[in-house]
Order: C-alpha cells, then sequence, then structure tokens
C-alpha cells in the first residue's frame, strides 16, 4: 500500500492541473474543430437542430477570401519585421544593462520592464493619441523641425509599422529580463581567461557571449514569433484593421468573423489555419535547434 502510494502521489498532485487543461484548453480545441465543419452562427448557437455540417467548405472559402490573404500577408508582414526588431532590441538592452556596474543600470532595467506590464488599452489609447496627424506629440516634433508630418496610422505600409513600434516597445521588457537571466548564468571565469589572451569586448560577445545565449535566444525566438502570429490587441485597438484593411491580422479577421459577424464556423476554419501555422513555425524553429546543436 506504501509502495502503491508512493507511485501515484506524483499523479494525484498533477491531476487538477490535468483536469483544468483539458476541460479549458484541449476540449475548446477539439469543439472549434468540430465547429469548422460546420456552418454554425448565431441560430445554429442557439438551436443545434440548425446546424448544418458542410465539410471543408469553409477551409476553402477562408483560404480565397481576399481580406484572409490579405490578414495572412500583413501578419507575415509583423512577424518578419516585429521578431528579428524584439529580438535584437532587447539583447542589446540586456548587454548593455549587464555591463553596466552603476546603479542608474538597475533603474534602466526597471524603465524598460514597466511597459511590458502596463495595460495594453490604456497604452495603446496613449500611442493613438501620439500618432493622431492632427495633434499628435510625433508630428508637432517633425514640424518643429520643418519636416513633413507622417500619415502614422491613415497609410496601410506606415500603419503596420507604426503599429510594429508600439509593439515593439512593450514586447523588449520581458525578453530583455529573460537575457539578463541569462547573461548572469555565464561563469565570469569564461572572460577572464578571454581577458588574459587578449580578447577585446566584442569578441567576447561574438566567441562566449552569443555561443551562450542560444538557449535563450531559442526561446524567445519561439515565444515571439508565435506572439506576433497572433498579433491582435494593436490594430484591433488603434486601427480595427483599417485602413484598406491594411493592419489586418489573422487573429483580427478571425475575431471579426466569429464575435461581429457571428460567422462561428468560418472563424474556427480561420484559427485553425493560424493555428497549423503557428505549429509549423515552431517545429522548423525546433528543427534549426536540434542541428545547431549536434553543431
Amino acid at each position: 500500500m506504501k509502495g502503491f502510494t508512493s507511485r501515484k502521489a506524483p499523479y494525484l498532485f498533477i491531476a487538477p492541473a490535468i483536469i483544468l487543461l483539458s476541460v479549458f484548453s484541449l476540449l475548446p480545441i477539439f469543439v472549434a474543430l468540430f465547429i469548422s465543419f460546420t456552418d454554425m452562427d448565431l441560430a445554429g448557437l442557439a438551436d443545434y437542430s440548425n446546424l448544418s455540417f458542410i465539410g471543408i467548405k469553409n477551409y476553402i472559402n477562408v483560404l480565397s477570401d481576399p481580406v484572409f490573404l490579405k490578414a495572412i500577408f500583413n501578419t507575415l508582414f509583423y512577424v518578419v519585421i516585429g521578431v528579428p526588431l524584439v529580438i535584437l532590441t532587447s539583447l542589446s538592452v540586456a548587454l548593455l544593462i549587464n555591463l553596466g556596474k552603476a546603479k542608474v543600470f538597475k533603474v534602466f532595467r526597471v524603465v524598460f520592464y514597466l511597459p511590458s506590464v502596463t495595460n495594453v488599452v490604456a497604452v495603446a489609447v496613449v500611442w493613438a493619441y501620439l500618432y493622431n496627424p492632427a495633434f499628435g506629440l510625433f508630428n508637432y516634433i517633425l514640424e518643429s523641425m520643418n519636416l513633413s508630418a507622417i500619415p502614422w496610422l491613415t497609410e496601410p505600409t506606415v500603419a503596420k509599422i507604426s503599429l510594429i513600434l508600439m509593439a515593439l516597445w512593450r514586447a523588449v521588457g520581458l525578453n530583455m529580463i529573460i537575457f539578463i537571466a541569462a547573461l548572469q548564468g555565464i561563469p565570469r571565469s569564461y572572460y577572464e581567461a578571454a581577458e588574459l589572451d587578449g580578447a577585446n569586448t566584442w569578441q567576447q560577445i561574438t566567441k562566449i557571449t552569443l555561443p551562450m545565449l542560444r538557449f535563450a535566444i531559442f526561446f524567445v525566438s519561439i515565444t515571439t514569433m508565435i506572439g506576433w502570429l497572433q498579433f491582435f490587441e494593436e490594430p484591433f485597438i488603434m486601427t480595427k484593421g483599417g485602413p484598406l484593411d491594411g493592419t489586418m491580422s489573422a487573429a483580427l479577421f478571425i475575431y471579426k468573423n466569429g464575435f461581429q459577424l457571428s460567422n462561428f464556423g468560418y472563424a474556427a476554419a480561420g484559427s485553425f489555419v493560424l493555428f497549423i501555422a503557428v505549429i509549423a513555425v515552431t517545429l522548423v524553429q525546433y528543427k534549426v535547434q536540434n542541428k545547431e546543436s549536434d553543431y
């Protein structure tokens, strides 16, 4: 009996977490998958007798929808521009703070981290005022320097870049903390040996720091990539996907079809296309990381 208890004890401890995960995460995924093969709308939600099974029609329609394809393009734009910017900026800030010995650098750590814990709605509203073409601070500064005002949120490409800048400001803090923790885990003896061999600061960073940070960089890359593939709050609050669907992301497209137009089956199909994209990107990154680890 005692042996039985010791063997089963770990499973008893994790049982509540497994139950919660199954009920609130795994079960909804399977329900959404089922809904994606139906024409569910508000009528079907109220009375399941009005629900019809339509096979892969939703997937065919969503993959041929020009708005969804534009949303996919916009999402890829966010990923290609945003992810490298977040990683490079976070790593650069972490290196500077880690190298600095003065107490002021501890203040910088707090300053850079605060945006990541600030309410995104409040932040988006403030940035929307900063971007305002008529009385925004950014255009006021440009005009005071005799430069032309920039259509921050009224021109599709510029609007995408504007959203990326705001999201970058919010994302740097958390990733910076991860990099600082990884940097502090590198033994000081490595740098002392490099200094004895005459290595300068840049050589120490490229030959010691970056190789030792490869797993932290991999983790940040995975989480950042997944986050940008699900880019939602900034375009939803600041542009509503406009102008001309120029800032429409895949997640915002799914939200609008599901919760505004009540096309639940159509939105579920779009969500699974995005889900497959996230899984594919993650697997590719794992494959690349495994090859680098073998090397």
